[in-house]
């Protein structure tokens, strides 16, 4: 049982008056104690714990060394190309490096609502209305350069769960004409 003590209510040791002992008054904590453990127990369990989050990602099954590579063929239509560069540089282009398509060329963007993303989002809803099929959407094709941070692939990587890509592949094969574009990056 806790108890509060709060003073011995006699007079003093040295007095010549002779006066009744007062018994101690006592105060029972616990009630107190029990109440608060309860309402302890009571939150930790109605209350959810933050839980970490992680983005689910798929990846190749490791190549055996007989195993035949083999190139997939993917309408150009569909895909877009990003390019990280240092400095949190982004390039990219729609379609073919050598046919780009729609936007003419290579177009540099910044991350962010008004950068990428405002473009992945347009393709996104484009994408099915061009090749007329609503299962077979858009395609982005992630290649870091060397010069380029694990934050940058974090945020395309968010930038791609944001817009709903349904398929994207970080590619670390990278053309000398996409080297070109990298070293433009990269000065």
């Amino acid at each position: 049982m806790a108890e509060l003590n709060t003073g011995d209510g006699g007079g003093k040791k040295g007095s010549k008056k002779v006066r009744s002992k007062k018994s101690n008054a006592k105060v029972d904590l616990t009630a107190m104690v029990d109440l608060a453990f309860l309402l302890i127990t009571f939150f930790m369990l109605t209350t959810s714990l933050s839980k970490p989050q992680s983005m689910d990602l798929g990846l190749p099954d490791k190549d055996k060394p007989d195993d035949v590579k083999t190139d997939i063929k993917v309408d150009q239509r569909r895909t877009m190309t990003v390019i990280l560069g240092k400095d949190n540089k982004i390039k990219w282009f729609h379609g073919l490096l050598e046919a780009p398509e729609q936007n003419g060329g290579v177009t540099d963007a910044v991350y962010g609502k008004n950068g990428i993303r405002k473009e992945i989002l347009k393709r996104v809803v484009s994408i099915p209305q061009v090749t007329g099929n609503k299962d077979k959407g858009m395609i982005v094709i992630i290649k870091p350069s060397k010069k380029s941070t694990y934050r940058n692939l974090v945020d395309i990587l968010d930038e791609m769960a944001i817009c709903n890509v349904p398929t994207y592949a970080i590619v670390n094969d990278i053309t000398p004409e996409e080297q070109k574009l990298i070293d433009e990056m990269n000065k």
